[in-house]
């Protein structure tokens, strides 16, 4: 973990941002790359909200990338450069929740801040024993203060990397290494003998499945039409080839239709669907459907911007529509 050695708040701020929900396997080569292109705070303040999301490009929860750029020009203009150095300031800041905000002060100041991430929840339940959905303010709570009492006053940089360690290496979500964990003899779950039941599990709910189009238009030039997303919407800050979601039994040629009419696209005509691909969300399953579409009209200018071939890389799409343009890349060839 190339952060682990560094006190430098700027990178355990990005490292810790980066971790949330994504493996240290994925984040390790994303770390780099982005220290690379943004050596430090001043700089991704600076940095195109393009480039910033080039960058994100395929590492999920975009809401992390836009929060890392307010971030960075909040700590900028209003704290000097410096971040905060205690948990409470951290956390006012955009996308620092609480155990972000006490792996910050802990990790680049020594402070006594107490975590809670994935890991060091698993293995405050399983210490306590404590019963009951994570999720829940009650437990939650239960947990934060266990995890409290664990911090040793003036080492709170050891201990809280030492519960990250134990939680991803020894006390891990199943086959813990029981016997070979330094707190065994503290771990009310292990005595209960049923440490695989702590934390309780939350049932997953169904996600529901999505059905949605996307128009891939070429000018006479050879060039594509391609759009922004909103900042406040789903993938916000990224680029897509235009469609829409379809209405329950709606038909694909239907909804290009519907998108068409919005933005004013006039003649349009779907004459091949040349991919269909699947893809999660947090909240739902989404099939993508791609089409090739001719205009036989006007496409306004409101209806997005045009670029060659050679620029669809210079700009972030959502995983969905990078396999779209290797699909059309892979048609040329």
């Amino acid at each position: 973990m190339p952060w682990r050695e560094t006190t430098d708040p700027y990178r355990i701020w990005l490292s810790e941002i980066m971790l949330q929900q994504t493996q240290v396997r994925t984040v390790v080569p994303y770390y780099l790359r982005f220290i690379e292109a943004f050596p430090d705070l001043e700089s991704l303040a600076e940095a195109p909200e393009d480039a910033l999301m080039k960058q994100w490009e395929g590492l999920g929860y975009y809401s992390r990338a836009r929060n890392l750029h307010k971030c960075a020009g909040i700590v900028v203009r209003e704290h000097g450069g410096r971040f905060p150095s205690d948990a409470v300031r951290l956390e006012t800041l955009p996308g620092i929740g609480k155990s972000t905000a006490g792996a910050i002060a802990a990790i680049a100041f020594g402070r006594d801040a107490a975590i809670l991430d994935g890991n060091v929840k698993r293995v405050v339940a399983r210490l306590g024993a404590i019963q009951g959905d994570g999720s829940r303010s009650g437990v939650k709570e239960r947990m934060w203060e266990l995890s409290r009492r664990i911090v040793m006053p003036g080492r709170g940089r050891e201990i809280a990397l030492a519960m990250m360690d134990l939680g991803a290496l020894v006390c891990t979500p199943r086959r813990p290494d029981c016997p070979g964990c330094p707190l065994n003899g503290w771990c009310l779950a292990l005595s209960g003998g049923a440490p695989e039941s702590f934390p309780e599990k939350t049932p997953r709910r169904k996600r529901p499945h999505r059905e949605a189009v996307a128009a891939v238009i070429q000018d006479g030039t050879g060039r594509f039409l391609v759009r922004k997303r909103p900042a406040g919407a789903l993938l916000g800050g990224l680029w897509e080839f235009p469609g829409e979601f379809l209405d329950g039994d709606e038909s694909q040629e239907s909804a290009l239709a519907k998108w068409g009419g919005k933005a004013g696209v006039t003649g349009l005509i779907p004459f091949e669907r040349f991919a269909t691909i699947r893809h999660g969300f947090t909240h739902f399953e989404l099939r993508l459907h791609g089409w090739r579409c001719a205009v036989e009209g006007i496409v306004p200018e409101g209806a997005g911007n045009w670029v060659v071939r050679e620029e669809l890389s210079h700009h972030a799409f959502p995983r969905a529509h990078q396999i779209l343009i290797e699909k059309i890349k892979e048609d040329r060839s």
